[in-house]
């Protein structure tokens, strides 16, 4: 994708170290980051410096390469494995890289294991932009019908947290169509939740659709509802960090009530993911689905630009208030319009995903 016209993407291999795209400080300031060492990307993993379920994969393969290019032995091996899983324990898409890379390296003679470790990173981070890009052309055909039958007039895209190019190594999953119809010359204008705490859509979605030229308005999370309500949402089009065996989706919290919005003003609701989201080892994702609780300051706290142009983080809840902060919540296959995949736009249920990915059911 696109910032002020320059083709970016959010992770690259900068010499014998990685770069990446620090969005911790975005949409303020645009600063990128050097990382050297395995402990310098499991941090920059845990401190969601990289984030979305995606990118998070594609940097816990590049940490196995920079952890081996220090220590290439099996014990090595093993403790990148642990270090890099420990980092976010949601987003099934870090250990399903952290499986492909051990099984590039395990077998292989201890002087080769770098190299090979880089090439298959380097495999990974490819494969997400072709999945990306295959998610695009399947969920574009979506907003082609509804622009075909407004006549001209704008569709509109409800979206919640980030599922843009930020959130992958480029296009994104749920934007990936919303950037083609773009390019392609569509009517098309986002509504983009704020998404408390971290204000993900507010700091991320905002800033990379605006750099990218496409038309946008942000809204409070509390707002969808009564948009929806009053026929002003054409469909919803969210990402996921896990989606079950039989199609429930987990994201970002406060995805659940979109759609329960969605559901009951008949609104189309779809999830944009990449196969290596789904976990058939998973059935009932309220039940099984470990959910991160993460930092009382995320939500006790906002950052912002003065006006005076200062970058400040100021408190907005009282002092002793005790905080609770889930990170996803999951929703249920049967509010769920559609899966949009590489592979096609499945229905969410087992049969479908089992028979569009056979390799991994």
């Amino acid at each position: 994708m696109k910032i002020d016209g320059k083709p970016t993407r959010t992770i690259w291999v900068e010499g014998d170290a990685v770069g990446i795209i620090d969005q911790t400080a975005l949409p303020h300031r645009f600063v990128t980051a050097r990382l050297a060492t395995l402990e310098e990307a499991a941090r920059a993993i845990k401190s969601m410096q990289v984030r979305g379920a995606p990118l998070i994969g594609a940097a816990a393969a590049y940490g196995i390469w920079l952890a081996l290019k220090a220590d290439a032995s099996d014990e090595g091996i093993e403790r990148a494995y642990a270090v890099l899983l420990a980092t976010r324990p949601t987003a099934i898409n870090l250990k399903w890289a952290l499986d492909e890379m051990l099984a590039t390296v395990r077998n292989r003679p201890r002087a080769e294991r770098a190299a090979a470790a880089l090439a298959r990173a380097n495999e990974i981070a490819e494969e997400d932009v072709a999945i990306n890009q295959a998610i695009g052309r399947h969920g574009l055909k979506l907003i082609e019908d509804i622009a075909a039958r407004k006549k001209g007039e704008r569709v509109n895209v409800l979206t919640h947290c980030n599922a843009g190019w930020l959130a992958t190594v480029d296009w994104g999953t749920a934007t990936a169509p919303i950037y083609m119809a773009h390019d392609k010359g569509l009517p098309i204008h986002v509504f983009a939740d704020e998404t408390r705490p971290r204000n993900q859509g507010a700091s991320l979605t905002a800033w990379e659709l605006g750099k990218h030229g496409v038309a946008h308005t942000v809204i409070s999370d509390n707002t969808g509802g009564h948009l929806m309500q009053h026929g002003m949402v054409d469909l919803v089009i969210v990402g996921t960090d896990r989606v079950t065996a039989q199609g429930d989706v987990c994201n970002k919290i406060g995805t659940y009530l979109k759609a329960l919005a969605a559901h009951d003003n008949d609104v189309p609701f779809y999830v944009a993911l990449p196969s290596p989201t789904i976990d058939f080892t998973v059935s009932d994702g309220v039940a099984e689905i470990p959910i991160e609780q993460r930092g009382a300051e995320e939500v006790a706290t906002m950052t912002g630009k003065t006006a005076d142009g200062r970058i400040e983080t100021v408190q907005v809840v009282p002092d002793g208030s005790p905080v609770a902060n889930y990170g996803f919540d999951v929703t249920p296959a049967r509010l769920v319009t559609g899966l949009i995949t590489e592979r096609g736009v499945l229905k969410a249920g087992r049969a479908a995903l089992a028979a569009a990915f056979p390799e991994r059911a």
